[in-house]
């Protein structure tokens, strides 16, 4: 059976497809969400409270070079075999080097039901894979597009500001600093309370992701056979960097697992506030299809298990 976390995300999927009036206030969400990030980056600092090491920094190191590496991989894939305009191949690349802080969420969970050992750096997984993809994102979007294609914004628009100054990586990033400023005990007047509504604050989220799911997939076409057959195929294989990356550097279980999750997941948050600003000819709506419609619930439902089953595969 799966986790009660997943069934609320599987509530929304069911209503939205029969066009309930079931929906959750934006304000909600967005208060939500928020608290969301805040809590995955306070649960990370506090984990790495009295433990930071220079050990750590070549984890680091490798996490973020696989940031760089996976839109440079995906990019001719998605201009030759899905056959997307550069724009939009430039945007798939961000978004799917990038990683999906909901999906994290849910593995972080999964992993903590299960009682695997997880370092508390895996938090700061979120911030060294997402960084780097967005801007080699928007990098091969200006390396290959014609200087016509590229309007001013992006020509003259900071790559580091259109990343670092977004919410979730300022929540993330604080959340993190407080948590490893303080610890657990030091601030628990406030950690504790966030911290022990984390699964109900994640259920709500997935409930919402679940209804915006369903009105994605309502839009799928045929014509969209190739970014369908992407978006469900590409997770798996994007796995495969994580396990390999979390072996070599033996990581603890529960970490390769979360670390393997990430590299398959595709970012719906923060990804896009940065690819609408800087690549105006890319079609938002099409990518928002593959990852929030297709790969966030093929993660979700079945990507964890599957790759948590990899990985003792490849233990033998």
């Amino acid at each position: 059976m799966p986790d009660i976390i997943v069934m609320f995300f599987l509530l929304g999927l069911i209503a939205g497809s029969l066009r309930s009036d079931l929906a959750i206030p934006k304000a909600v969400y967005d208060i939500l969400s928020l608290l969301l990030m805040l809590t995955i980056g306070l649960k990370g600092g506090m984990a790495l409270y009295g433990k930071l090491e220079w050990s750590l920094l070549t984890e680091v190191l490798a996490v973020t070079a696989l940031g760089f590496l996976i839109p440079l991989l995906l990019y001719p894939m998605l201009r030759y075999l899905v056959r997307l305009k550069i724009a939009d191949a430039a945007s798939f690349c961000a978004h799917y080097g990038s990683v999906s802080a909901g999906t994290f969420a849910v593995a972080l969970a999964w992993t903590e039901s299960r009682g695997l050992a997880t370092s508390g750096q895996v938090t700061l997984y979120l911030v060294l894979l997402e960084l780097p993809a967005i801007i080699t994102g928007l990098w091969l979007y200006r390396r290959f597009s014609s200087p016509a294609e590229q309007p001013g914004a992006a020509k003259t628009t900071p790559l580091w500001q259109e990343t670092l100054t977004n919410r979730s990586v300022i929540l993330l990033v604080g959340g993190v600093v407080i948590g490893l400023l303080y610890g657990k005990e030091n601030g628990s007047q406030v950690t504790g309370t966030l911290t022990s509504a984390f699964a109900l604050i994640l259920a709500l989220f997935l409930l919402e992701m679940g209804l915006v799911a369903a009105e994605t997939l309502r839009k799928v076409q045929l014509r969209h056979w190739r970014v369908i057959a992407f978006a469900l195929c590409i997770p798996t294989l994007l796995s495969l960097p994580g396990l390999l990356t979390g072996m070599a550097l033996g990581l603890e279980t529960g970490t390769i697992v979360i670390l393997a999750t990430l590299t398959a997941s595709a970012s719906y948050i923060a990804a896009p506030v940065a690819v609408r600003h800087a690549i105006a000819d890319a079609d938002i709506g099409l990518v928002m299809l593959a990852s929030l419609g297709i790969t966030f619930p093929f993660n979700v439902l079945v990507g964890i298990e599957l790759y948590a089953w990899m990985l003792s595969a490849l233990s033998g």
